[in-house]
């Protein structure tokens, strides 16, 4: 059994172009796997490996400045979720465009998942799910909006439309890890809403906290891994992913006519055109004989955060 750690952490990162190269060198060299991103304003992944490699890998980014305080995020894979070693350099660690948004200046007010079930029940509360439009699908928290956008880029334009509707309403938001609604909040708040909160720990821990029998959460959590998607417990839900567009589906979702392995599922078989399906099941074979050779494909569902 293996360990995943989603971690992030927002801090100053003078020249994140040099911490690049010897974190990945400790990964790889651990057999660490996953995705890193590191920005200006810290860094965010998911990876996986033995205890001890974690343990390493986290000790050292525990030492990067500002990092003392990190906190993660643990859960199990009984096979690894991920086949290859990312460190990526980009210019936010959760790109929402928003140059001026500084979670280290401001954010809401964190909510534990003990304390969520009350704060999102109450009459004078409006519940946010900052998550894009393919993981809101599978599931979300009872009542909770959608705002539909496809990328967090697109959440700022969403609010600027829709503010109005909140007027004297408190914001409850959420998302998979936190990393959004740090984010979210954060924009919240310099737009001047004064009274808006987030999930601490985001979706995941919340659903490794609240007892199933009173939790307010409906279907799965999305993951960026090979997992998918994950319920209560942080236990696997069943869900698998589309190779072409990856979007997770159900499998309801694979019993349609529309759904081919590898190529094609309902909701982007009018997106792609014969040459790029032909292209799809070739990755497709590719996989299928790697797994059959006890290895696994890079393309193997590495969707990075």
């Amino acid at each position: 059994m293996l360990t995943v750690v989603a971690l992030y952490h927002f801090t100053r990162f003078e020249d994140p172009a040099r911490i690049r190269d010897p974190l990945r060198a400790l990964c790889e060299g651990l057999g660490v796997k996953g995705t890193l991103l590191l920005a200006p304003e810290g860094i965010n992944g998911t990876i996986a490996g033995s205890r001890s490699g974690l343990d390493q890998v986290l000790e050292h980014i525990r030492g990067l400045p500002g990092c003392a305080d990190l906190v993660w995020k643990e859960s199990a894979a009984a096979v690894p979720p991920f086949g290859r070693m990312k460190v990526r350099l980009k210019r936010e660690i959760v790109t929402m465009g928003e140059p001026d948004t500084d979670p280290r200046a401001a954010v809401g007010r964190y909510v534990e998942p003990s304390d969520w079930n009350a704060l999102i029940r109450a009459n004078d509360v409006a519940v946010i799910d900052t998550r894009n439009d393919y993981e809101v699908q599978i599931g979300t928290f009872a009542g909770a909006i959608d705002p539909g956008t496809k990328s967090f880029r697109e959440f700022p334009q969403w609010w600027q439309a829709n503010a109005h509707r909140f007027e004297g309403k408190r914001i409850a938001m959420f998302c998979t890890g936190g990393i959004r609604c740090e984010k979210s909040t954060s924009y919240l708040v310099s737009q001047g809403v004064e009274e808006v909160f987030h999930l601490r720990g985001g979706i995941l821990k919340y659903l490794e906290e609240v007892p199933e029998a009173n939790s307010l959460w409906r279907g799965g959590c999305f993951v960026f891994d090979g997992r998918v998607s994950l319920g209560h417990g942080l236990e696997p839900t069943g869900h698998d992913l589309c190779h072409a567009c990856r979007r997770p589906l159900s499998a309801d979702d694979k019993a349609r006519p529309e759904y081919e392995a590898g190529a094609s599922c309902h909701r982007c078989l009018s997106q792609y055109g014969d040459a790029d399906r032909a292209r799809f099941r070739e990755r497709h074979r590719q996989m299928e004989r790697a797994a059959g050779r006890g290895g696994r494909h890079a393309g193997n569902c590495d969707t990075g955060r």
